[in-house]
């Protein structure tokens, strides 16, 4: 039975050191971040996607409503594991990525607590910049093998493509063959900056 206590005090101290609010800045992983999306096909079902080239950096505040973040996400790395429909996500018909190469996501404003968070940002998609809110929740802290300091963060939110002049219409015998209104998960990894770790 002491065996058990113990086992179980060593797992909550475990569980509550990965959760620990660690600040300071953060470069993302783009190797373990990912902006994925899912939208309506042919009305009856869905299409999933992901971006796979994602930079930036974020930055977690000692007071987290003065938070911040700056993502930029190249449009070509879109990859819905189709290659057809991935070349026609970059063309004219969406993304035009060879015209518009980027999208970008900026902070205005961070509320709430790590744990459970709203996220303002001004996100811009070809020629237009809107204001789009997310949620989100921190999900820990930990030294990798390397000795870096890394933090994880989840986020959804929702847009309206055509919101962002992505105006592609074409009908199907139910219905329009995309639907309007995407919905986008962020997986984010981060590692902690060299200055940041040298403050320490």
């Amino acid at each position: 039975m002491k065996k058990l206590v113990l086992f179980l005090f060593a797992l909550s101290c475990n569980l509550n050191a990965a959760i620990k609010y660690l600040p300071g800045t953060y470069q993302v992983d783009p190797d373990h971040t990912r902006v994925g999306f899912t939208i309506e096909h042919f009305v009856i079902s869905l299409v999933q996607g992901r971006f796979n080239d994602v930079k930036g950096t974020f930055t977690l505040a000692p007071k987290f409503a003065d938070s911040s973040a700056d993502v930029v996400v190249q449009i070509n790395s879109v990859d819905t594991a189709v290659q057809k429909r991935d070349e026609d996500l970059r063309s004219k018909n969406f993304f035009d990525a060879a015209v518009y190469p980027t999208m970008t996501m900026k902070t205005e404003r961070f509320s709430g607590t790590p744990e459970n968070f709203t996220l303002v940002a001004d996100l811009t998609i070809k020629d237009v910049t809107k204001k789009v809110t997310f949620t989100g929740h921190y999900t820990g802290a930990m030294k990798d093998p390397w000795g870096n300091d890394r933090v994880a963060l989840n986020l959804s939110g929702k847009i309206n493509r055509k919101d962002f002049h992505i105006d592609y219409n074409q009908q199907v015998s139910n219905g329009p063959g995309v639907g309007d209104i995407v919905n986008i998960s962020v997986l984010v990894e981060g590692i902690k900056k060299a200055q940041d770790a040298v403050k320490k």
